[in-house]
């Protein structure tokens, strides 16, 4: 087999497992069904009503007639391909086609990935150091620079809205806003734990230690997503922010602390400039964490209905970092893997996040 035909062949079993994932035999049928209602005589009695329907109709149409279209062509392509072994222009027209439906897919891809309620909107990233003392909270500091790193190179922005330092080194926890397109769809595959391995720099004895820190990634809600958040079960207090000291140290109470009661998460945001301000975002962060928590309720009750055993939280190891005897990340996942581990602490770790979401297609509600 010619290395074009095994590339044609791999872009029709390519569409076809993605056009499975759409359901577009699924969407076909109810397009039909859609269209009965809409030929009957009361259909626009309900224009409210009628509106809906006209829409959902045109965005299933919309999403056939994508996947037709490009199943029609990987699988024109590869029936051409045995017409046109002795045809080079042909052959070279087949070239341009299936780079353009490798390109075609890979978008197609993306989207879907991102084609959860609230993928596209701005993300809340928490590190929290695990046991381990300064050696955890050094490992939480290299990740806050890995994903501070990443977002840079995204041109994403970002804003440290809480940090607790360490005793000696490092930071005990962090929480980031990070805004740009798509950051909550791209950063929720970094959820978990992460473990690194390595010599340790404070260990005297120059001995090899391994230390964990766990990633929370939350969505910013828009106002008008629905969180039910009884005043009753929060209790806040203020406090003096932590900082530098000398002329830059807070005289005032601006850092704000909020305790969910019937959860017993706690939130705090403390670099804002007012308590006001301070309020809002911790009441921005714990909105996240509580959706967060119905969403992986739900995850738990889907993995439960097919059959699937997982873990129901987010403790679970997801990506090992390996400083010592040799040089490699891997994500357990997926089994993506590099020996570049100083790029990956510099932030190059798409190759994990693209891996992870093309893994979890088929859970995607498309």
């Amino acid at each position: 087999m010619s290395e074009l035909e095994n590339r044609l062949n791999q872009l029709v079993e390519r569409v076809d497992a993605i056009r499975g994932v759409f359901d577009i035999p699924g969407k076909i049928e109810r397009i039909a069904e859609l269209d009965q209602r809409i030929q009957q005589p009361d259909f626009w009695d309900d224009p409210q009503s009628a509106q809906k329907v006209m829409q959902e109709v045109s965005g299933l149409r919309d999403k056939v007639e994508v996947w037709e279209s490009l199943t029609r062509r990987a699988h024109d392509a590869l029936d051409l391909y045995g017409m046109a072994e002795d045809d080079p222009s042909m052959l070279t027209e087949l070239e341009a086609e299936a780079a353009a439906l490798e390109a075609e897919l890979d978008q197609r891809e993306f989207d879907l990935a991102m084609s959860g309620p609230h993928d596209g909107a701005a993300a809340i990233l928490s590190i929290h150091a695990g046991a381990g003392g300064t050696e955890a909270q050094d490992w939480a500091q290299m990740l806050l620079r890995m994903y501070l790193r990443w977002a840079e190179k995204h041109k994403f922005k970002t804003f440290i809205t809480d940090e607790t330092e360490g005793e000696e080194a490092g930071i005990k926890s962090v929480t980031v806003e990070i805004n740009g397109p798509n950051a909550y769809g791209l950063l929720k595959a970094e959820k978990g734990v992460h473990r690194l391995v390595r010599l340790s720099p404070f260990d005297s004895n120059n001995r090899r230690h391994t230390s964990f820190a766990k990633v929370e990634v939350m969505p910013v809600l828009d106002e008008d997503i629905e969180i039910q958040i009884d005043p009753k079960d929060i209790e806040v207090e203020v406090f003096l922010s932590s900082g530098a000291g000398g002329q830059n140290v807070q005289k005032n109470q601006t850092a704000v602390r909020i305790r969910h009661l019937p959860t017993g998460m706690i939130v705090t945001s403390q670099n804002e400039r007012s308590q006001t301000q301070n309020r809002e975002m911790a009441m921005r962060v714990l909105r996240g964490r509580l959706y967060e928590m119905e969403q992986e309720k739900l995850a738990a009750e889907k993995a439960k209905l097919k059959g699937k055993i997982e873990d129901a939280n987010f403790g679970s190891q997801i990506r090992s970092y390996v400083l010592h005897p040799y040089q490699m990340v891997k994500d357990l996942r997926t089994d993506v893997e590099t020996g570049n581990t100083t790029a990956v602490l510099d932030g190059d770790i798409d190759m994990f996040i693209e891996a992870w979401l093309k893994s979890n297609l088929h859970d995607v509600d498309a």
